[in-house]
């Protein structure tokens, strides 16, 4: 059996904080170039100082800076023309069927290389902030390495730049690997990588357009994993690594999939090199806790149980219940007992708050209070929460 890293803690979150509107404004005036970087940054400083804050007093200990220095979780390019997208991935479907235009992308236009971190001044700014004994529990969100690719296929890469599509994720494997290196060095422990495209597979309008374009959807599954474990492949033994699928969580609540875990989970959960995997599992459009029989005893789950599109609480009792019901079924796959299952699950929200600036349909009072759930579940079913 491999070896363990140290599981989430038993209270999570998803990265993504509501942005106050002091914030928004802040960002919309250094647009308009009315405010330097210099002043936006001591203005994010200070919503990041009270997000730490409100993640303290709620419980939550692998604390976050609520992506407060991004506009959304990846970074992007204005005015892509829709022919270099995909159609049959959903986000990439629903904003063509509302005659809307889809987000901004990235081309790869020359050979990639790493640069400089990306990421590294976020997570050291988030430790200046920080308490010291605070600095091992830094949670950092990083995007998902397919991520243009599925969305663009063919168009993701000029073929004068790379013959293939595994020449090009050679290339993205070994940027990850060095900025996973750098993050390392400088006291990062924890990574979360956010991907709703894996969780897509699911969808089947998904993989019946895929088909019908001529694109096996398990081929290109296995090349993604492939994928994720060269960019893993050099991280350290000490650096957990989660994958948190989701089914969209677009501006103001909006979701873009639906469709159950398991068609993907043998692979998904057995041969991703990642420690833990953050499940969305607040509605049905995530299917039932089945496919967890597949988890395998070294890795560890994160039941997103708890909506954060919506205010509305949910039931404590029915989530303690839904709890066990997934550890019965994870048992049911090794030869452990469910308490033994139980130690292999932790809770969260289904998402983040604000995967984009806009946010979710909740107030900062609500974000509190979802996450305040979250702790006080932890606590009900493991004491030393």
């Amino acid at each position: 059996m491999q070896p363990r890293r140290a599981p989430p803690f038993r209270a999570e979150h998803l990265g993504s904080l509501l942005r106050p509107d002091y914030l928004l404004q802040a960002r919309r005036n250094f647009d308009q170039k009315e405010i330097t970087q210099e002043q936006l940054r001591e203005i994010e400083n200070q919503a990041i100082v009270e997000a730490v804050n409100m993640q303290r007093e709620a419980g939550i200990k692998s604390i976050t800076d609520g992506e407060y220095r991004r506009h959304m979780f990846y970074d992007e390019v204005p005015n892509p023309p829709l022919s270099i997208f995909k159609l049959y991935v959903p986000d990439i479907h629903a904003f063509v069927a509302n005659n809307t235009k889809p987000a901004a992308t990235t081309l790869c236009t020359g050979k990639i290389k790493h640069v400089k971190s990306g990421y590294l001044p976020q997570f050291e700014a988030l430790k200046a902030l920080a308490h010291p004994e605070e600095v091992k529990n830094i949670k950092l969100t990083m995007a998902a390495p397919e991520w243009f690719h599925l969305r663009h296929g063919e168009h993701a890469f000029k073929p004068e730049v790379y013959p293939d599509r595994e020449a090009y994720f050679n290339d993205i494997a070994a940027a990850y690997q060095q900025e996973l290196g750098i993050l390392y060095e400088a006291g990062c422990r924890n990574v979360q990588i956010d991907d709703p495209l894996l969780a897509y597979f699911c969808a089947i309008s998904m993989r019946e357009g895929m088909k019908e374009a001529g694109e096996d959807p398990d081929a290109l599954l296995d090349a993604y994993i492939r994928l994720y474990n060269n960019c893993l492949a050099a991280r350290q033994p000490d650096m957990t690594i989660g994958l948190h699928l989701c089914r969209g969580n677009f501006r103001h609540s909006i979701h873009f999939s639906e469709g159950g875990y398991d068609v993907i989970a043998t692979k998904l959960f057995n041969e991703v090199n990642v420690d833990c995997y953050y499940l969305e599992y607040d509605t049905e459009r995530a299917g039932t806790f089945e496919p967890l029989q597949h988890v395998p005893k070294h890795k560890t789950i994160v039941l997103g149980l708890i909506t954060s599109k919506f205010p509305q609480l949910e039931d404590e009792v029915l989530l303690q219940n839904r709890v066990r019901d997934a550890a019965r079924v994870m048992a049911t796959g090794t030869d452990e007992s469910e308490e033994e299952a139980l130690q292999r699950i932790c809770v969260s929200p289904q998402c983040g708050f604000a995967s984009h600036e806009e946010g979710n349909l909740l107030t900062a009072q609500d974000m509190a209070n979802k996450l305040r759930l979250v702790s006080k579940l932890a606590s009900r079913i493991w004491e030393d929460a």
